[in-house]
């Protein structure tokens, strides 16, 4: 077979069927032709939805009936008259509410038409006065034109006839007709609500067997991910519908109270359509407040009864929103805000008023279903309300954007929940280990690492002072082999009455420290970079890190180290080498000889080696003079270094205490 080369030389690339870009676009035609099939088909979707919704709302009052001794035929049907008379009673009440309102309107016609008059005199009439100027300008400066001279003899003989008006009058409505006109607007609404409640009977009683379909449908070759989906979303349907309506009944009858308190007239109606239009997110509770604070501005010459309707729907609304729901449904319902609203605005566009409403159940079992469906899993990343990106992705993505600020934020906020130790470990030492694969690959520039190291280090900077929650390290568990000798440090010290820097050394719950002629001193920490892109900025953390932990830690460069003698003074005495690289996973050639000549220097040294996270053939490695530890993180590390402290070769280096 020939080959035919494009110009470059290099032979041209054929796609097998099965590419991304081929199943992006069946992706993109599926999802165009689920959204055609909701849109034509919504006369026939919507009666089924609502039932499908309507019985994850009976369904905890089925269960209970059930928990009751009572049959299942019984329990449905008990639970479905429910549901039927509450429709009728909520019905009944805005029908009554309406009927004495427009008796009632009569009452207040005379400040109706005063509030009228007065604000056609503040917009309208000072429009009309400025128009009424403008014209009578205009018609004296533009030249009037002469009305064109009538026909007359000949011409006005030949002049085309006027058409004769002709009017159509229709025969008077038979009874029947006017009946049929009376009854069509209700009509739909009670035929769809008999639809709704034959199928939801049928659905509370074939609820198992509709699961068994389903689960057969969609995921019988994993039973347990199917059914773990399925109950996940039933229960999480469940309880937001069983919670919603409990709070907007509890708003709407507080709205109800509160506006027969102050005065408006029809304040069940408005308590009626504010516990309606809350199953609107965000906008329907404004609705029934605008319609209640206009009319409270239209009954009354003063403003004062449309102030107080106006508060009161205020705080309901921050009552309910801020403190009710978040206690019922947690602080996370499922869904981003974004999510809501554009939500909101699709199935509107879809269903209308009825869609407007069934927004957010509806999204939400959708981002349910992602959970658990590998292919609908980017709806719960664009519309759920758990993080898209981890905490370390995050701090990474702001360093690559240079924005060092936001990470300094985002470092704050974690603070309120972990501790300092903590965020280095599980958040920027994953995102240095990102960073360092991208310079691994070679995607970043070298004025980009440049930018990015010094924003690591302005980072580090402003954590100096940061405080975050307690860390176990700091309440003297510093974990294994750290603990051993406390009680004879504090003997030690106690006895010698010497304070450090923090005002209590002689308890410090580090371990004991070093006593040299009755003084205090902290245990030095050589902290030795490699030679990595960030593995400077990662000594920096640990130079940090152990300053907070009752150590002294002193910080060479890598080349500083290499050019060093055996002899060099800040070596020689120092008891403890961490050498700090993130390439300590693959143990590269000039990491190995840094192990090498720190053993040959200071074979009585504790060596720490970290933080990339070792293997163990490195680790035992690198243990192979019996005088190294492998810290695969900060924490390890500091743990490694107290346990050192407190460990028999820094007994044997330091002099023994002057006990009094």
């Amino acid at each position: 077979m020939k080959i035919s080369l494009p110009p470059h030389g290099r032979p041209n690339r054929v796609y097998p069927p099965g590419t991304p870009s081929l199943h992006g676009l069946a992706s993109v035609i599926t999802g165009v032709a689920v959204v055609c099939a909701l849109y034509f088909g919504r006369e026939v979707l919507i009666p089924i939805t609502l039932s499908v919704l309507l019985s994850f709302l009976l369904a905890p009052l089925v269960q209970t009936l059930r928990r009751l001794h009572m049959g299942q035929l019984p329990s449905i049907f008990i639970a479905v008259l429910f549901a039927l008379a509450s429709l009728l009673a909520v019905g009944a009440l805005i029908t009554a509410q309406l009927v004495q309102l427009a008796g009632d309107l009569p009452q207040y016609q005379v400040a109706i038409e005063q509030k009228i008059e007065t604000v056609q005199e503040k917009t309208v009439g000072r429009a009309d006065s400025m128009m009424s100027r403008a014209a009578a300008t205009l018609q004296r400066v533009a030249p009037s034109k002469p009305n064109p001279p009538r026909p007359t003899g000949r011409a006005a003989r030949n002049a085309p006839a006027v058409p004769t008006p002709v009017e159509v009058h229709e025969p008077s409505p038979t009874p029947l007709q006017l009946a049929q006109r009376a009854l069509s607007p209700a009509i739909a609404p009670i035929e769809t609500t008999f639809i709704v409640l034959v199928v939801t009977i049928f659905i509370l009683l074939q609820r198992e067997d509709l699961r068994d379909r389903l689960i057969s449908l969609f995921g019988s070759r994993d039973l347990h991910r199917t059914t773990t989906a399925i109950n996940d979303a039933a229960s999480r349907l469940s309880r937001y519908f069983v919670a919603q309506l409990g709070v907007n009944l509890s708003a709407g009858g507080t709205i109800a109270i509160g506006l027969a308190i102050i005065g408006v007239p029809g304040a069940l109606l408005f308590g009626v359509i504010a516990a309606l239009l809350r199953f609107v997110p965000y906008i329907g509770i404004w609705i029934a407040a605008i319609l209640a604070v206009f009319l409270a501005a239209a009954i009354q010459p003063q403003w004062t009864m449309a102030v107080y309707t106006l508060i009161l729907f205020i705080v309901v609304d921050v009552v309910a929103g801020q403190i009710a729901e978040p206690l019922l449904y947690g602080h996370r319902s499922g869904l981003s805000p974004l999510a809501v609203v554009v939500a909101a605005i699709f199935w509107s566009w879809l269903w209308g008023p009825v869609g407007l409403v069934l927004s957010t159940p509806l999204t939400l079992c959708v981002v349910t279903m992602g959970r658990y469906a590998d292919r609908l899993n980017f709806l719960t990343v664009l519309l759920g309300d758990q993080p898209a990106l981890t905490p370390a992705q995050n701090f990474y993505q702001r360093i690559l954007a240079d924005d060092p600020h936001e990470a300094i934020v985002q470092a704050e906020r974690l603070l309120r929940e972990m501790s300092l130790l903590d965020y280095y470990d599980r958040v920027a030492l994953e995102g240095l280990k990102l960073a360092r694969n991208d310079a691994m690959r070679g995607v970043l520039m070298p004025d980009q690492l440049t930018r990015i190291n010094e924003a690591l280090v302005d980072i580090v900077e402003n954590l100096e002072i940061a405080e975050g929650l307690p860390d176990r390290l700091l309440q003297g568990e510093s974990g294994e082999g750290g603990g051993g000798g406390s009680a004879e440090a504090e003997r030690q010290s106690g006895a010698s009455g010497a304070s450090g820097p923090s005002g209590s050394a002689g308890h410090d719950v580090h371990g004991p420290v070093l006593l040299r002629d009755g003084v205090v001193e902290k245990t030095t920490v050589l902290c030795v970079p490699g030679r990595g892109a960030f593995d400077e900025v990662t000594a920096a953390i640990a130079v940090q890190l152990l300053g907070r932990h009752g150590l002294t830690p002193m910080m060479a460069t890598h080349s500083g180290y290499r050019s060093a003698r055996a002899d060099e003074p800040s070596f020689k005495d120092t008891p403890i080498i961490c050498i700090v690289s993130l390439d300590a996973p693959e143990s590269p050639p000039y990491l190995r000889n840094m192990l090498r000549r720190t053993r040959e220097w200071r074979p009585g040294a504790t060596l720490v080696v970290g933080v990339g996270g070792l293997s163990a053939e490195n680790g035992h490695e690198t243990g192979a003079t019996g005088a190294s530890h492998a810290a695969p993180n900060f924490r390890t590390m500091i743990e490694e270094c107290l346990a050192a402290q407190n460990g028999q070769k820094l007994r044997q280096v330091a002099q023994p205490a002057k006990v009094e």
